[in-house]
C-alpha cells in the first residue's frame, strides 16, 4: 500500500540505541535509565550495579535460553529490552550457530567466514523481532576497546569479526561514553575518536547528569521522549509543507485551465507570480504553464513584456 510522507509516524516510535564505553564507566546503569526495562544480563554483572538502580533481570547462559525468554507473554510488562552486553550475546550466538551447523565453526572453536555471516544475520533478525514484533525499545550495551589507526587511537565496540557491521545496521542511535574532567558524557556524532550515530536532532556530546539518592535514573527515558518530540515536530512541519504544496498546485492548475488565448495568457502572468510555492510546486506549475503556452502557439516578447502569437514559419523549401 502506497502511503504519504506525513503518515510515517502515527504514534511514538520505539527506539534502538547502542551504548559503548570502557568497563566501569556506568554503561549498564545508563542503559537501565530507559523506560521500564528488562535487564538481559548476559555478562552476569548485575552485582556491579548499585542496588537502587537494578531492574528485573534474566541471566541466560545460552542463546537458546534467550530465544525461549523473548516471547510476547514473557516480556509483556516491559517497554525496553536491555542486552548487556552485545559482545557476550554474540558469543552465545556463535556457540549456538556452530552447534546448529559445524560448517559455521573452525577447528579452534571460532567462527568460520560463513559463521560470521550467519551470526550477523541472526543478530539483525533478533533485533527486528524485538523491535517490530515485540514492539520494544532496544538498548544494546558494548564494551569499547582502543585501536590504533596510524597516529590516532580510536574507540571501537568490542565484537569479533565482521559482525560489528551488522550491529550498527538496525540502530537508530549509537553513542560512546567517556569522562571529561569530572563529567560523564555520551557522544552521538562521528569524530576522529569514534564512529557514532545520531538522528532526529540527537547529536553531539551530551553530559550525563550525576546520580544522587534524590535524583531519578531517567536519562534515556528523557532522551527517547525528546527523540519522539523532534520526530513529531518534523512530521508537523512536513504536513504544513505538503498542504502548502497542494494548495499551490491547485491554484496553478486553475490559472492554467483559464488560459485559452493570448489575452488570457497575459492576464495569467500576475496571477502566476502571486502563487505562494512550497516544495516542488513552482517547477511543476511552470512546466505545465509553458506546455499550455506552446500548445496555443504563443511566445514571450521581451520588448513588449507579454505573450504574442508566434511568427508564422516560412515553408521549409522556400519560394521558387
Amino acid at each position: 500500500m502506497i502511503r504519504q510522507p506525513n503518515e510515517i509516524i502515527e504514534k511514538e516510535k520505539k527506539i534502538r540505541i547502542l551504548i559503548a564505553g570502557y568497563p566501569g564507566i556506568g554503561k549498564s546503569t545508563l542503559a537501565l535509565s530507559a523506560p521500564n526495562p528488562l535487564h538481559i544480563d548476559v555478562d552476569f554483572g548485575i552485582d556491579r550495579i548499585e542496588p537502587r538502580y537494578r531492574k528485573p533481570f534474566i541471566q541466560p547462559q545460552s542463546y537458546e535460553e534467550i530465544l525461549e525468554d523473548m516471547t510476547p507473554n514473557n516480556v509483556k510488562d516491559f517497554d525496553t529490552l536491555v542486552f548487556d552486553t552485545g559482545g557476550k550475546l554474540i558469543n552465545l550466538m556463535s556457540l549456538w550457530a556452530i552447534k546448529k551447523d559445524p560448517k559455521y565453526g573452525q577447528r579452534d572453536g571460532t567462527l568460520s567466514l560463513k559463521g560470521y555471516g550467519f551470526v550477523g544475520k541472526e543478530f539483525v533478525r533478533l533485533m527486528d523481532y524485538c523491535f517490530y514484533e515485540l514492539n520494544k525499545h532496544i538498548v544494546m550495551v558494548f564494551h569499547a576497546i582502543e585501536e590504533k589507526d596510524g597516529d590516532n587511537t580510536r574507540l571501537r565496540i568490542k565484537v569479533e569479526g565482521q559482525t560489528k557491521n551488522n550491529v550498527w545496521e538496525p540502530m537508530d542511535l549509537g553513542g560512546f561514553m567517556e569522562i571529561y574532567g569530572n563529567d560523564r558524557t555520551i557522544g552521538f556524532s562521528n569524530c576522529e575518536r569514534y564512529f557514532a550515530k545520531g538522528t532526529r536532532g540527537i547529536k553531539g556530546i551530551w553530559k550525563i547528569p550525576e546520580l544522587t539518592p534524590s535524583t531519578p535514573n531517567d536519562f534515556l527515558t528523557r532522551l527517547f521522549e525528546q527523540y519522539n518530540a523532534l520526530a513529531a515536530q518534523e512530521v508537523a512541519e512536513t504536513q504544513k509543507e505538503q498542504e502548502a504544496y497542494e494548495a499551490a498546485i491547485a491554484q496553478g492548475q486553475e490559472i492554467i485551465a483559464s488560459i485559452v488565448d493570448v489575452e488570457s495568457a497575459n492576464a495569467a502572468i500576475p496571477k502566476m507570480k502571486a502563487i505562494t510555492h512550497a516544495l516542488t510546486s513552482k517547477q511543476e506549475i511552470n512546466v505545465a504553464f509553458n506546455a499550455k503556452i506552446a500548445e496555443l502557439g504563443l511566445v514571450y516578447d521581451k520588448t513588449l513584456k507579454k505573450y504574442v502569437p508566434a511568427p508564422a514559419k516560412e515553408d521549409a523549401k522556400g519560394a521558387k
